[in-house]
């Protein structure tokens, strides 16, 4: 998954020569961040009286997803200061180089003009010597693929492995790249595309966290979704951009800069198999994200302020707009997964809310129905939304049933025992079981922040949304190579959704 930075709409503006300056002083507000978790000082998040497990955030330092021949496992290396000493390292790719410095000098932590001096140091080597390998991109290569090439790796020469552990220890991976993408606060199109889908060997895949900063000082997440899910990143994310804004995007403290070691580069032992499997992945990387078509713009008429004052949920409004406009531009229902936060329980992920009821397609007929009346479509919206609240409401407190099913599948395919028949049943699947979902959505709250992910299906969209209060941000995609869908039309089609709905409830009130 990954998400652009929304310091456009604030401090940063789109600025070339502003990339190292502006990326020390992120980088810096993330690291005050890792010293807050490691002093277990961050505030316990809570949802209403309820409180929130808070394991997640373990996760987003020094984590990596460790490619495995029949099955991957996640290495998370993080730990508080009760707990012992946790490693303090941060990894910076650059033009298919590794490189790696301390964040933590003389036991205090080095300050944006010292982030700066390391990073302008790697920058300038990369700029004036050949590119590297780019090694990274056989992180983007199929899982077992990677696992066997990362083996053959290890194998070649043993000081590898300790390079590889050294990147999977780190922090996070910090990315400078040489793009500079168009971002406007109506549109993040170019800035969320090349995030997600950018430059793969400035880009390590398995970790939990990379922190992508453009040439235009534009600037982006990337992160591999297994170990978190997105709102322990937006949290960060957000305490960060907090601390910009009140500092005007600047340093002011200090500008001493201590005589801290030069960054090390990480240089791997490579044969022509390697070199050539890299060429081999990257071509394969191109071929697959060049067919993705994604859009992310932001809906400026209204948000979550005029919603809540028509007493409706945000969340409900987006995705009965949304069942409404795949029906428009389809013809007929979209089976949909929204994700569930179940951090009320130990340990709790998600679970799947399934958008596309009963009650939410009835009044999708009734809008397209012109004999319809006014207060037909009001009666029929109202039940779709009270539908839906119900529904989160069951997920959010363990009483959803997918990730129980899922469960079962798995014992059964762990243990050899036959699959059950529910499994293979036509209906499962068209309702989106078994992960054949047509639409998958994720709310990623009312911040600035948002997210984007591909289809689950080739037929299908991935539609993510940040409800803020004057605005909708909302980030669609599909693929090229399938007819039937497109991303900017149903995303357009969304947005005329909204002002039905909007128009319905005052028309209601007449």
């Amino acid at each position: 998954m990954g998400g652009p930075g929304p310091y456009i709409e604030h401090c940063w503006p789109p600025k070339e020569g502003t990339q190292i300056e502006r990326a020390c002083v992120n980088i810096w507000h993330t690291l005050t961040y890792w010293d807050l978790l490691r002093a277990e000082k961050v505030a316990i998040e809570r949802s209403g009286n309820a409180v929130l497990d808070m394991n997640q955030f373990r996760m987003l330092f020094c984590t990596c997803r460790i490619p495995g021949v029949t099955r991957d496992s996640i290495g998370s290396y993080f730990k508080t200061e009760t707990e012992g000493e946790c490693p303090s390292h941060l990894i910076v790719l650059c033009r298919g180089r590794v490189f790696a410095f301390d964040a933590i000098h003389e036991g205090n932590m080095v300050t944006p003009p010292e982030i700066f001096r390391q990073l302008t140091y790697i920058q300038k080597r990369c700029h004036s010597e050949p590119d590297g390998p780019g090694l990274a991109a056989l992180t983007s290569n199929e899982r077992t693929k990677w696992a066997e090439l990362r083996e053959y790796l290890i194998d070649l020469d043993p000081k590898n492995l300790t390079l590889l552990e050294k990147i999977q220890r780190s922090l996070f991976v910090v990315c400078l790249d040489d793009s500079s993408p168009h971002a406007t606060p109506e549109d993040y199109t170019e800035v969320t595309r090349l995030g997600l889908t950018g430059d793969p060997t400035i880009r390590w895949g398995d970790k939990s966290y990379n922190s992508i900063f453009f040439s235009n000082g534009t600037c982006s997440a990337f992160c591999d979704h297994s170990p978190f899910d997105a709102m322990a990143l937006i949290t960060m994310l957000s305490y960060a951009e907090k601390k910009i804004i009140e500092n005007e995007g600047k340093w002011k403290g200090s500008d001493k800069v201590r005589d801290i070691p030069w960054p090390e580069e990480l240089v791997f032992t490579v044969d022509q198999k390697i070199i050539n499997e890299i060429g081999r992945t990257k071509e394969l990387y191109y071929k697959k994200v060049s067919d993705l078509q994604l859009v992310n713009y932001a809906f400026m008429s209204f948000g979550k302020a005029l919603i809540r004052k028509k007493k409706l949920h945000p969340d409900t409004f987006v995705q009965l707009a949304l069942q409404l406009a795949y029906y428009k531009c389809h013809g007929r229902p979209g089976c949909c997964y929204e994700t569930a936060m179940t951090r009320r329980f130990y340990h709790g992920r998600t679970e799947t809310i399934r958008p596309c009821t009963m009650e939410a397609v009835e009044w999708c007929k009734s809008m397209l129905d012109p004999s319809d009346s006014t207060y037909q479509r009001v009666q029929l919206m109202h039940k779709a939304f009270a539908k839906h609240n119900k529904m989160r409401k069951e997920c959010e407190n363990g009483k959803g049933f997918d990730r129980h099913l899922l469960g079962l599948l798995l014992i059964a395919q762990e243990q050899g025992l036959p699959v059950p028949e529910l499994y293979v049943d036509n209906a499962f699947t068209a309702s989106g079981g078994g992960g054949n979902f047509i639409l998958s959505t994720s709310l990623t709250g009312y911040t600035r922040f948002t997210g984007s992910a591909i289809p689950m299906v080739h037929h299908g969209y991935s539609f993510f949304y940040a409800i803020r209060d004057d605005r909708i941000v909302t980030t669609c995609s599909s693929w090229k190579s399938c007819p039937e869908t497109d991303a900017e039309v149903l995303c357009r089609t969304v947005f005329q959704c909204f002002q039905d709905m909007l128009q319905l409830t005052v028309a209601a009130q007449l």
